[in-house]
């Protein structure tokens, strides 16, 4: 049998669905299934596309071509990790737009 890795993804409002995946799946699989599986639940948090469906693990967004494999998640255990709903992935060596990112978003939080 081949092992599989039990996903519990978190949304932004805080519901959580627990999904079966293999170590082969990556990221962008994962989106995809999740979309086309979407919960009941989860009706209100419905996205348009299963592209700008991101997963973050341990504080990082994962690109879409990281599989589960790679990430040395423990076979048996719940991994839990976020899903969030995001058109585009900050880039990892454009320092200045994340610091612009940052920068708007407190600002946004100063007006709130």
């Amino acid at each position: 049998a081949s092992a599989s890795i039990n996903l519990r993804l978190i949304l932004v409002s805080g519901k959580t669905k627990e999904f079966l995946f293999s170590p082969n799946d990556s990221a962008a699989d994962i989106a995809k299934h999740v979309y086309d599986n979407w919960p009941m639940d989860w009706e209100e948090e419905q996205v348009s596309s299963p592209n700008i469906l991101r997963l973050i693990y341990q504080g990082r967004f994962l690109h879409g071509n990281v599989t589960l494999g790679a990430l040395k998640l423990p076979f048996g255990k719940t991994t839990v990790m976020h899903l969030v709903a995001r058109e585009t992935l900050p880039e990892p060596n454009s320092q200045g737009q994340r610091n612009r990112e940052k920068t708007g978003e407190s600002n946004c939080c100063v007006i709130l």
